[in-house]
């Protein structure tokens, strides 16, 4: 299915969030800075967001928007609209589930991703659109670590997100067993991998060594 199929199938146009954080050393990737300093940990998650992005518009499924927290006033946000063309709005809520359903509410129908996944592809996104172009409720990209890549929705779904308790191994279950309780069709994709732990660092090193470049802080 063409970006061009999905956005006719779900009737209105899709739209894809991509959720990042203000590159402010100290504050991002602060379990992999450990390992490579804090202003190479920042790079690496700019790359990340500006790769996540570029995979994204590449899709062709919508508008990309991209949530920014805390605001969209970081001059990197400024740059990733202009190099690439997306949109900036701020995330709001008071926790991640608040910003998340909050999002989703705004647009919809929409697939929301974080910059975690350094594997996530055009074809993932195009395979979560066709999910919900199809009449699935609810799209959803595993995680290795046990929470999600990804979620896509119809409709606002807050019943998924409140109240949850976040970055731990149990998200993708307790999210499969809300999903049950709501009665919402649900569409699984295929698991894929954050990098969030020294752990994950050394894989990427492993499959894309150019990713890192330098790996002491100046």
């Amino acid at each position: 299915m063409t970006g061009h199929d999905a956005r006719i199938g779900c009737g209105d146009a899709m739209k894809l969030l991509v959720f990042a954080k203000a590159p402010v050393p100290g504050e991002v990737k602060t379990r992999i800075a450990a390992e490579i300093g804090a202003v190479n940990a920042t790079r690496l998650h700019e790359a990340l967001v500006g790769r996540t992005l570029a995979v994204a518009v590449a899709a062709d499924l919508g508008d990309v928007v991209l949530c920014c927290a805390p605001d969209v006033s970081h001059p990197f946000f400024a740059r990733m609209q202009r190099e690439l063309g997306v949109a900036l709005e701020p995330q709001t809520g008071a926790d991640l589930g608040e910003r998340m359903a909050a999002a989703l509410a705004r647009h919809r129908p929409a697939v929301l991703v974080g910059c975690d996944c350094p594997v996530l592809s055009s074809a993932h996104l195009q395979s979560a659109a066709q999910a919900l172009a199809s009449g699935a409720d609810v799209v959803l990209t595993p995680a290795e670590d046990g929470g999600y890549v990804l979620v896509g929705v119809h409709a606002p779904q807050s019943g998924l997100f409140a109240g949850m308790t976040w970055a731990h191994e149990s998200v993708m279950a307790e999210t499969r067993a809300r999903v049950a309780a709501l009665g919402l069709s649900c569409v699984e994709l295929e698991t894929l991998w954050d990098l969030d732990r020294p752990a994950d660092l050394r894989r990427l090193r492993r499959l894309a060594p150019a990713w890192l470049g330098r790996e002491r802080d100046a």
